[in-house]
């Protein structure tokens, strides 16, 4: 093997461990245009599903009577819009689906599965949010939404304490200035990678060049990014009097910790430290610690119609309902120039299991709450021929202001989702 070759691998494996790190991916490009109050966009899975006979009405458009689950929303009634009869073309096996909630990639349930870019990242990378933390990928366990553009999962932050204390905890003079030092460490690492990858430029093929080129152009927006962080990491961060969070435990407290997660959110997003949230609802084989369950909730999310199963799965997601009524009155009610933050925010919720008990990826419940949309209505799609979700993406894109007709399987805008 000749010395070029070695250093071709050499440089590839370099440019590969740059890509296997979103969190520099997501620092933003360039500061955000958008003037006055900005708009943001929340994304939340839950893993094992919703009940769709509890979740979906029969009738379709406004006059719809509330089910189980909408009867816990309904202050929200005129806020929200639930869609029934959407998915995910060619995204299947069962459990796996969580990992294209967001992508829409296909089948990752097979071997050769390579995942796509997220929505909230694709916003990211083209609004490059000029705020403190440019998204926060947040979990209840183990898994994330979000996903870089080469398909690497970005890792999520689990405790909410943390959090807090990333978003609004100052650090020492020490730490800033270790945490200064590292930045301009990252900045000399894509000096080096830089020097290396020209020195290759010169004997590269005209595919390579090309390819080259797209890598410097990745290298020097990561240079930019990093300088960036290093100014945000010299400006206070925001008071707020809510106190640091008490961080629960238990895993097996889904609710609990869910909530937590809402809090910070809604701090987060209050404050205008980010714009971009994506948490996972991670399902788990454990009992959560409810009155009136007894059945682990992955158990009693694959039911198979038993009454008793049915019952207790019921307690479960309603609290998941609350818990989600909960943090859209904490948005609408904090108040910025020309509403409220809920009024700039939207929420996406939903599953990418539409009948968790059967592991079927087809019928998804999708929930869209706020962001400045007409909502009041229940849109439902052909439940054998699904409509595209990522149409529904395609449209909240579009209302962050970001022009674009497609994302993944969805082209154009979603049927009743407008403007108001």
């Amino acid at each position: 093997m000749n010395m070029h070759a070695i250093n071709r691998r050499s440089f590839l494996r370099a440019a590969g461990l740059m890509l296997a790190l979103p969190a520099l991916e997501s620092l933003g490009t360039a500061a955000a245009a958008a003037t006055g109050a900005p708009r943001r966009l929340v994304c939340v899975n839950t893993s094992l599903g919703l009940h769709g006979e509890y979740l979906f009405p029969t009738k379709t458009g406004r006059d719809y009577t509330l089910t189980p689950y909408l009867e816990v929303l309904k202050d929200f009634r005129n806020d929200l819009t639930i869609f029934s009869g959407v998915s995910h073309p060619e995204v299947d096996g069962g459990h796996s689906s969580e990992a294209s909630f967001l992508t829409a990639a296909v089948h990752p349930g097979s071997s050769s599965f390579r995942n796509s870019i997220s929505l909230d990242q694709f916003a990211v990378e083209k609004l490059a949010p000029d705020t403190r933390i440019p998204f926060l990928a947040l979990a209840t366990d183990r898994s994330s939404l979000s996903y870089s553009r080469a398909g690497v999962q970005i890792p999520s932050d689990k405790k909410p304490s943390a959090i807090f204390r990333k978003l609004f905890v100052d650090g020492t003079p020490a730490e800033v200035k270790q945490q200064m030092q590292r930045l301009k460490d990252g900045q000399s690492i894509m000096d080096t990678v830089h020097a290396q990858a020209k020195k290759i430029e010169r004997d590269a093929t005209a595919a390579d060049r090309e390819r080259l080129d797209q890598y410097f152009t990745a290298v020097r927006e990561v240079e930019q990014r990093l300088v960036k962080a290093e100014a945000w990491s010299q400006k206070p961060k925001p008071k707020i009097t809510a106190p640091i969070p008490n961080d629960i435990a238990d895993r097996k407290d889904i609710i609990g910790r869910t909530r937590l997660l809402f809090d910070v959110m809604h701090l987060a997003l209050q404050t205008d430290s980010t714009r971009f949230i994506t948490l996972s609802i991670d399902g788990m084989n454990d009992v959560p610690p409810i009155q009136g369950v007894t059945i682990d909730h992955h158990n009693l999310s694959h039911h198979g119609k038993d009454p008793e199963k049915l019952a207790q799965l019921k307690i479960v997601e309603s609290l998941e309902m609350q818990a989600l009524r909960d943090l859209l009155a904490k948005l609408r009610d904090s108040k910025e120039t020309g509403g409220s933050v809920l009024d700039r925010t939207t929420v996406l919720y939903g599953s990418n299991l539409g009948n968790a008990s059967s592991h079927d990826t087809k019928n998804m419940p999708v929930i869209v709450a706020g962001g400045g949309f007409k909502h009041g209505q229940h849109v439902a799609f052909d439940p054998k021929n699904n409509t595209p979700t990522g149409q529904i993406f395609v449209s909240l894109l579009q209302r962050l202001g970001i022009e674009a007709d497609q994302f993944a399987s969805g082209k154009g805008r979603v049927n009743g989702l407008e403007l108001l």
